[in-house]
């Protein structure tokens, strides 16, 4: 998230002012591993983290909570599952006091021991495949960051004052290179060196509007006001 090359791509999402991200620790959560994990879940257990102080001395407008998944539990979204292609998703929630809490989840994407495929297999090591989920993730937290909000209001035209880019068919930047590439995700999702060239990285290209499909990365941003924010013709379809 704060390679220069990769950001390159992303930064004709914001008028090619300079982007980068930093992290900073990750810790184990209490409990046993769930065998599932659904949307609400995820949700409920954002808002109790919140209301228990321990989101206290982040940024919140401007950090995103990773939710790592344990190996073998199943993440589910609507109708969707990670037995059935769902590597993660993104989205908000708002405690009572009217903050935002942003937040990502992934799966620990691998085939299974019974032969079901869990996520996004794509790389020839689970971890790659979890890094690769969570920068599709994070990449459209960064450019849609209010998505679920959209989702919420339905079909009211507000909705779309939430919507950071969408296309008009309602794919968020890392949705359209999975749905072009399917089933060869090899074509987007790939190990790529990292600028200061201290090793690679595995990452699913993100769509550029610029070339208008998906892009690896570039050694210098596009030329500003290529692209600009849509609003779709379609609800958005919050798949990941």
């Amino acid at each position: 998230m704060s390679d220069a090359h990769l950001n390159n791509v992303i930064m004709q999402y914001f008028a090619n002012q300079s982007i980068t991200s930093s992290f900073t620790s990750s810790r184990v959560l209490p409990g046993a591993p769930p065998a599932t994990v659904s949307q609400t879940d995820v949700e409920v257990l954002a808002g109790q983290l919140y209301a228990r102080g321990q989101l206290s001395g982040f940024d919140l407008g401007a950090t995103v909570f990773d939710f790592m998944l344990p190996r073998g539990t199943i993440l589910t979204i609507d109708s969707s599952s990670s037995l059935q292609g769902l590597g993660g998703f993104h989205g908000s929630v708002h405690p009572p006091d009217g903050t935002t809490v942003y937040y990502a989840v992934g799966v620990f994407s691998e085939v299974l021991r019974d032969g079901r495929t869990n996520g996004i297999v794509a790389f020839d090591a689970p971890w790659k495949n979890v890094v690769a989920t969570f920068y599709h993730e994070l990449s459209e937290a960064r450019t849609d960051p209010d998505v679920e909000d959209a989702i919420r209001a339905g079909n009211d035209p507000s909705a779309d004052r939430f919507l950071g880019w969408v296309s008009p068919q309602g794919e968020e930047c890392g949705d359209f290179p999975i749905f072009e590439s399917e089933p060869d995700l090899s074509l987007v999702m790939q190990e790529v060196p990292l600028t200061d060239g201290s090793g690679t990285v595995p990452v699913q290209f993100q769509y550029s509007d610029a070339v208008h499909g998906p892009e690896g990365p570039i050694p210098a941003p596009h030329a500003a006001g290529r692209s600009q924010n849509r609003s779709p013709k379609r609800r958005p379809k919050h798949r990941r």
